[in-house]
C-alpha cells in the first residue's frame, strides 16, 4: 500500500511570505489553486490512499472533490507546523501497515503524475528517496519504506540534513531531481516564475490573470502586487 501525506495548514495563516505581493484573498485563493494542482496529480497517479492532514474546514472540502481523506487529528501545535503534520500522517500510515509513505507539500502545482510515481519507485528498503527545492536547500518530496523508516524534519536547509540523517542511521539516500516538484511558491518572485512555467494548472492561470488585469497599472513592481 502507498500512501501520500499532504499537509496544508491553516488558510488564513497560509504564506505569510507572500504577504509583501498578495493581500489575504488572493493568498486564500492561490493556496487553494495550487493545492488543487497537486491534488489533482495525486489523484492521476492512483495511489491507495492521498491524505491531506489540515484541520481547515475550507481545505477539508476541496479535498474530499478530489478524492482524497482528510486526516485532522492534530493539535494546534501540530496544525502550524509542516515537520508535525507530516509527521502525524507518517505515524498513520505505519500504523495501517502501509508499504511506502510519501509526502509532498501543498505549494507545488507544477507536480506531474510521472513525477509522483518515479518518487513512489524510487524508495526501498534501506533507501529513502528525497526529491529537493529547486534552491537545493529545502525538500519537497520524500518517500520512505517502511514509513517511519526515519524522522523527517522540515525547514531549510531541511534537504542536506535529510541526507545526513538517513546516513547516520545506515540507509543510503536516493536524490531525485525533479522540475515540476522542486518549484515551490514561496517568495514574491516565485509568482512570476509559476506565471510562466505553470502552464494549463489553475494556479498557473491565476497569476497569469492577476498579471493581465494589472497590465498598464501605474503601481510598482509585478502587475499582481497590491
Amino acid at each position: 500500500m502507498i500512501i501520500c501525506a499532504v499537509p496544508v495548514k491553516n488558510l488564513g495563516d497560509a504564506k505569510q511570505r507572500l504577504v509583501p505581493a498578495l493581500g489575504p484573498t488572493a493568498r486564500r485563493e492561490l493556496v487553494r489553486a495550487m493545492l488543487s494542482d497537486v491534488l489533482a496529480a495525486l489523484r492521476a497517479a492512483r495511489l491507495d490512499r492521498v491524505w491531506v492532514v489540515t484541520r481547515d474546514p475550507e481545505v477539508v472540502r476541496l479535498t474530499a472533490a478530489f478524492g482524497a481523506e482528510p486526516l485532522t487529528t492534530l493539535s494546534d501545535a501540530e496544525d502550524s507546523s509542516h515537520s508535525s503534520a507530516v509527521a502525524v500522517g507518517q505515524a498513520e500510515a505505519a500504523r495501517r501497515g502501509a508499504h511506502v509513505f510519501l509526502t509532498v507539500p501543498g505549494d507545488v502545482p507544477c507536480v506531474t503524475t510521472d513525477e509522483i510515481l518515479a518518487l513512489a519507485a524510487a524508495a526501498r528498503d534501506g533507501t529513502p528517496a528525497f526529491a529537493p527545492s529547486r534552491s537545493g536547500f529545502g525538500t519537497n518530496g520524500v518517500a520512505l519504506t517502511p514509513p517511519d523508516a526515519m524522522p523527517l524534519k522540515f525547514g531549510e536547509p531541511s534537504f542536506q540534513n535529510h541526507l545526513a540523517a538517513a546516513r547516520v542511521r545506515g540507509l543510503e539516500p536516493r536524490v531525485l531531481t525533479l522540475a515540476g516538484l522542486a518549484l515551490d511558491v514561496d517568495a514574491p518572485e516565485d509568482l512570476a516564475t509559476l506565471a510562466a512555467e505553470g502552464g494549463a494548472t489553475a494556479s498557473g492561470r491565476l497569476v497569469r490573470a492577476w498579471a493581465s488585469v494589472g497590465t498598464g497599472s501605474s503601481k510598482p513592481g509585478p502587475p499582481w502586487v497590491a
